[in-house]
């Protein structure tokens, strides 16, 4: 894990662990990043909204063949395919299903099958398959101007965010990083496995791992465009995405980190694997801070970013102006960071402590 205040004068890293070569995990050591991606998938999809590409407000259909989209979205009944927006999937809105998670009748999910049947690749056209023919929607896309919209974490909704952002390029994902992300904010040390490389060497990554036990799944990353990337690397990215250094305009931040939707407590098995209540969603970026309930003596102050599935994290403390990531790259570690971060932010808040040598 790793802390840096805003300004970069006060820096503390900690490290654990081995790598799959047997070296010892240290600072400059990557790891997969998981659904931290979300934050950058969205940041890119913000981007090309400033210039004009894409139209957060169009249906999805507008981006994407009908192989992928036609009925995807049949709930009690209704087909609400052609109402998903390009928003209702960066705020996880559209209702749709978590091809990931979610459990089909009298089956399993697919990440249980992996588990069980290991490492397999999956298409936008397998995805959209699976969904229409096994899983059920979770409710309408929402009416965005209402006061309280409903929202579920899905996966599915940034897949096909991912579709439509290579559709809208013409390049794949990695490619569109590269150019939009990678070159601007100097990230040496991230790369897509499978299909690119970091720019500067970099060592072996951490293990992940499922149970404890190593989890090589290198196949479904490639195909779902996951990252590597070093805790470095990610703080530098967030800095400049909070700095403003990453969009043409201000507003165009602004309305990442506007209009919150609450999660609801999970219900099901797949809800307990995911975000949930008392998480918020903008558009791609959580807001997360205990209830008063929680924190009686000190409130937590609220950060915003992202966490991963397998226990990592990457925050913004605008109270305290620190960055926080960190990784335990453990497959059924999800909960991990709403446990730790306000660890670590109750730890720091004594500002004069954080700056003594």
């Amino acid at each position: 894990m790793a802390v840096e205040s805003g300004d970069g004068e006060f820096r503390w890293v900690g490290t654990r662990g081995e790598t799959g070569s047997g070296d010892r995990v240290v600072e400059d050591t990557p790891f997969f990043i998981a659904s931290i991606d979300k934050l950058y998938n969205a940041t890119i999809a913000m981007l090309l909204s400033e210039a004009g590409e894409l139209d957060l407000d169009e249906p999805i259909s507008a981006y994407l063949s009908t192989s992928i989209t036609r009925g995807l979205h049949r709930y009690r009944g209704s087909d609400y395919s052609e109402k998903v927006t390009v928003r209702h999937l960066l705020t996880h809105t559209s209702g749709l299903a978590d091809w990931l998670e979610d459990y089909p009748k009298g089956g399993r999910s697919l990440f249980a099958g992996i588990l069980l049947d290991g490492d397999r690749a999956l298409s936008i056209e397998e995805l959209a398959a699976h969904l229409r023919d096994n899983l059920e929607p979770h409710f309408p896309p929402q009416d965005l101007s209402r006061r309280r919209p409903k929202a579920r974490y899905s996966d599915t909704n940034f897949m096909l965010g991912i579709a439509i952002i290579e559709a809208v390029t013409g390049r794949q994902l990695n490619e569109v990083h590269e150019r939009m992300l990678h070159e601007p904010l100097g990230l040496q040390h991230t790369y897509f496995p499978g299909l690119s490389r970091p720019v500067a060497p970099v060592r072996d990554p951490m293990v992940l791992r499922a149970g404890g036990k190593p989890l090589k799944i290198p196949l479904l990353i490639e195909s779902v465009r996951g990252i590597y990337s070093t805790a470095a690397d990610m703080i530098a990215f967030l800095r400049g995405l909070m700095r403003g250094e990453v969009f043409r305009t201000p507003e165009t931040l602004g309305s990442m980190l506007s209009s919150w939707h609450r999660f609801g407590f999970p219900l099901d098995r797949a809800a307990l694997r995911s975000p949930g209540w008392p998480v918020e969603y903008g558009t791609g970026v959580m807001r997360f801070r205990l209830p008063r309930l929680f924190t009686p003596a000190a409130p937590m102050p609220a950060v915003l970013g992202h966490t991963g599935s397998t226990g990592c994290w990457l925050f913004f403390c605008p109270e305290l102006d620190l960055l926080l990531a960190g990784s335990v790259d453990e497959a059924t570690a999800g909960a991990v960071p709403f446990r730790t971060v306000p660890k670590i932010l109750s730890a720091l808040r004594n500002r004069e402590w954080m700056t003594r040598d």
